[in-house]
C-alpha cells in the first residue's frame, strides 16, 4: 500500500468522536442495498420466465453466473481495496451494480440476460463483501466481531427488505419499470454511501479502537501480518478455503432447494416459502451473537460450534416430515449460517494479519462461492436421478463434520517474512 503522512496520534488522547461507527453504519447501509437487490432474483424470476418462454434452468444460469463471478473478482476487489481503499472500490461497484439493473430493464434475448445480469451484476457484487470487511477490521481491535456481526447483519435485512419491495413494484409497475427503479436506487445510494468510506483510521488522525489496549506483538496491530505470497503458502490459509467451500456448499444447497423440497412434502409454497424467511430472519442473530462472543473466547471456538449446528441440524434435515421440523432446521441453520459469515472476517485478521487482509479474504471468500455454485447443481441433479433429496442433504450432513475437523485443526503460524506473525488468539 502507498505510503502517506499520518497526524501524530498521543497514546492517551481519545477523540470527541470516533469515526469508526460511521464507517460501520455505512457499510450495513451498502450490505442492505447490495445484497437486497441481488437477491431479488428469484422475484424476477417468473415474469421473465414468463414473458420470453426461457427454461428455468436456462433463466437460473445467469444468476449462477453473477455469483461465480463476483467470488472470483472478490479476490481482485480485495488486493484494489487494500491498495486504493475502499472509498474507491465501491464507487465503481455501485456504478456497475446500478448500470445493471437498468440494463435489465431493457432485456429482450438471453444473452442480454447473462451479460446484465451475469457479468455486469456479477462484477458489481464482486466489492459487496470484502472491501466492507476489510474496512471494519481496520477500524476495530476490540468489538471487531461484534461490529463485523453488525455490518452483515446488512445482508439478512436487505433480503427480507428488498425483495418484498420489488414483488410490490412488479405488481404494480411490471418487471421493466421495476428494475429502473432498483437501478436508480442502487446507483445514487451506494455511491453517495461509499463517499463517507474512510479506509484506515489514520487517515483522519484516529487510531483503531482499542489498539492501545493490546500488546504491541499481537497481529491487531494494523500494520502486521502476511504478505500475500507468505499466506498462499501455508497450510492454514487452505484449511480454512476447504472449511469455507464446505459451508457455501451446505448454503447454496439449503438456499435452492429446501423451499422445492418443502413442497414435495406436501407443505404450501407460501409456507415452503416462509422457511427461507426464518433462515434469514435467524441469520441476523446468529450474526450479532456469534460476533459479540468470538470477541470475547476468540473466532476458533464458535466457528466449531457454528458448523456442529450446521451439521447436526442436516442430519436432522433427513428425517424432517413435518412442517414445524423444517422451521426448527431453519432456525438452527440460520443461526449457524449468520454465525460463520461473521467470523470469515475477523478470524483472517487472526491468522493472517491486516496488512494483505482484503486479498486474503478474497481468496477465501471465493472458496465459499465455489462451494455455494457447486451444491444446487449436484443436488439438483442428484433428485433429478432419484427423485430425493435425502442423500444430497446427508452429503451436506458429511461436509458439516469435515468443516468441524478442518475448523479445529486451524491455527495462527508464523510469518517467514519478517513481517508480524500471524498473532495469538483474538
Amino acid at each position: 500500500m502507498p505510503s502517506q503522512e499520518v497526524p501524530n496520534l498521543s497514546p492517551g488522547e481519545k477523540p470527541r468522536f470516533f469515526y469508526g461507527y460511521v464507517v460501520v453504519l455505512v457499510a450495513f447501509f451498502i450490505m442492505v442495498l447490495m445484497f437486497g437487490t441481488f437477491y431479488t432474483f428469484g422475484v424476477f424470476f417468473k415474469p421473465l420466465s414468463a414473458e420470453f418462454g426461457w427454461a428455468r434452468a436456462t433463466t437460473s444460469g445467469a444468476f449462477s453466473l453473477a455469483m461465480f463471478l463476483s467470488g472470483l473478482l472478490a479476490i481482485v476487489m480485495g488486493r484494489l481495496t487494500d491498495r486504493f481503499g475502499s472509498r474507491i472500490v465501491m464507487t465503481i461497484c455501485g456504478f456497475l451494480l446500478g448500470l445493471g439493473y437498468l440494463l435489465m430493464s431493457q432485456v429482450s434475448a438471453i444473452w442480454q440476460l447473462y451479460l446484465f445480469y451475469g457479468v455486469v451484476i456479477g462484477m458489481g457484487m464482486g466489492g459487496c463483501f470484502v472491501p466492507m470487511l476489510s474496512t471494519v477490521a481496520r477500524w476495530f481491535v476490540n468489538r471487531r466481531g461484534m461490529m463485523t456481526g453488525f455490518v452483515v447483519a446488512g445482508i439478512g435485512t436487505g433480503t427480507i427488505i428488498i425483495p418484498l419491495v420489488a414483488s410490490w413494484l412488479i405488481s404494480s409497475y411490471g418487471w421493466r419499470v421495476s428494475y429502473i427503479w432498483i437501478g436508480a436506487i442502487a446507483l445514487v445510494f451506494i455511491i453517495v454511501a461509499a463517499q463517507f468510506l474512510r479506509h484506515d483510521p489514520r487517515q483522519i488522525g484516529q487510531l483503531p479502537y482499542g489498539e492501545n489496549e493490546v500488546k504491541e506483538e499481537s497481529l491487531n496491530l494494523p500494520a502486521g501480518g502476511f504478505s500475500l505470497r507468505q499466506a498462499t503458502g501455508t497450510r492454514q490459509l487452505w484449511m480454512l478455503f476447504t472449511t469455507l467451500f464446505c459451508f457455501g456448499f451446505c448454503l447454496g444447497t439449503i438456499m435452492v432447494h429446501v423451499a422445492p423440497h418443502a413442497t414435495e412434502l406436501g407443505i404450501s409454497a407460501t409456507m415452503a416459502a416462509s422457511i427461507l424467511a426464518v433462515i434469514g430472519g435467524l441469520s441476523i442473530v446468529g450474526r450479532i451473537v456469534m460476533g459479540s462472543v468470538a470477541d470475547r473466547i476468540g473466532n476458533k471456538p464458535p466457528l466449531i460450534i457454528n458448523f456442529v449446528m450446521v451439521s447436526g441440524v442436516l442430519f436432522w434435515l433427513v428425517v424432517a416430515k413435518e412442517l414445524w421440523m423444517l422451521y426448527l432446521f431453519a432456525a438452527i441453520f440460520g443461526f449457524a449460517y449468520g454465525g460463520v459469515v461473521v467470523l470469515e472476517s475477523p478470524l483472517i485478521a487472526e491468522l493472517f494479519g491486516l496488512s494483505s487482509h482484503g486479498v486474503i479474504l478474497g481468496i477465501v471468500a471465493f472458496g465459499y462461492t465455489v462451494g455455494g455454485a457447486v451444491g444446487p447443481i449436484l443436488a439438483g441433479r442428484i433428485f433429478d436421478i432419484i427423485g430425493s433429496y435425502q442423500v444430497a442433504f446427508l452429503i451436506c450432513a458429511v461436509l458439516g463434520i469435515l468443516g468441524i475437523i478442518l475448523a479445529s485443526l486451524l491455527k495462527p503460524s508464523v510469518s517467514k517474512g519478517g513481517e508480524g506473525d500471524s498473532g495469538r488468539s483474538a
